[in-house]
């Protein structure tokens, strides 16, 4: 696992073009700045890619950057709307991976009339799929405080629903609800396609705890159904070593290999906002079951 020193940070993303890698990630209350590196360890931060929101007015979190074509990116973020002060998703392109992101529109990129956070895209056979959480802010379902991950295809554009959607995950295990009775939460999505399976990581409990963690579940179509592991979560808190490991995204490094980047907190016995940048190789047990090894 490779603990770097990008810290007061959260939900950190990864796009690599060639031998750079650029680190996108929950870091500016004005928007989004972003690092490059080429090794993963030393990081220069270049800046804000996105910044003077047409809509949002705080709480930038969890942005996500995809390359769609030659000059042509997108940025997929969360936002507090200045509307009505509620959470929503955003959409902004950019020509490059350094920006700038300007939005698509002058407001979210959906309005279901609740709060939405931590959108993924997955892009499979030519098909486009959005990944989002119903935010516990505004979601409480017999007086639990309750985030729940939905998940739909979209059109060619990234604009429009081209299917109603559809509940992915919800908090329904020990490990999901035992350890607040009035706040649960499946959230920060990272779906990956491989040998015709669908990988579904999200993370559970609250971000500032400790037992915050990375659990998985499987399909075998993108939107489901997905079921969980019974050895769940695949990622989760190492006395007095690190806490809070959360909210990962699935990148390949230079060599091929399938990497995830996470966060955790920066003080082990001060779990907090703050959070610091991980990475660590992503492996398969001998019945297929998804690894994140952070020995070595």
């Amino acid at each position: 696992m490779i603990r770097t020193n990008i810290t007061g940070i959260g939900d950190p993303f990864i796009l690599r073009e060639g031998d750079t890698y650029y680190m996108y990630a929950t870091n500016s209350e004005k928007g989004f700045k972003v690092y490059t590196s080429s090794d993963l360890e030393n990081w220069k931060d270049e800046g804000h890619v996105y910044e003077n929101s047409a809509w949002g007015e705080n709480c930038f979190w969890a942005p996500e950057v995809y390359k769609l074509g030659e000059g042509r990116y997108a940025l997929l973020y969360t936002a507090r709307w200045s509307k009505n002060h509620s959470l929503r998703t955003g959409l902004a392109f950019g020509p490059s991976p350094l920006g700038p992101f300007k939005d698509r529109t002058d407001g979210p990129l959906f309005d279901l009339g609740f709060a939405t956070i931590d959108a993924t895209f997955l892009f499979d056979g030519g098909k486009n799929y959005i990944f989002y959480v119903r935010d516990c802010s505004e979601n409480v379902i017999n007086g639990v405080h309750t985030s729940i991950i939905y998940a739909a295809e979209m059109d060619e554009n990234l604009e429009k629903f081209v299917t109603e959607p559809i509940i992915i995950s919800r908090p329904d295990t020990a490990w999901e609800t035992e350890h607040d009775p009035e706040w649960q939460w499946n959230e920060g999505p990272a779906v990956i396609k491989l040998n015709g399976r669908y990988y579904l990581n999200y993370s559970s409990n609250c971000y500032a705890s400790l037992h915050y963690s990375v659990c998985c579940s499987e399909a075998t179509s993108p939107l489901g159904p997905y079921v969980k592991y019974d050895n769940n979560p695949i990622l989760k808190y190492r006395e007095n070593d690190f806490s809070g490991p959360g909210h990962n995204a699935f990148f390949t490094d230079v060599n091929g290999r399938l990497m995830t980047a996470f966060h955790i907190h920066t003080y082990y016995d001060k779990p907090s906002g703050n959070r610091r940048a991980c990475f660590a190789p992503v492996a398969f047990d001998k019945e297929g079951k998804m690894i994140i090894e952070v020995d070595g």
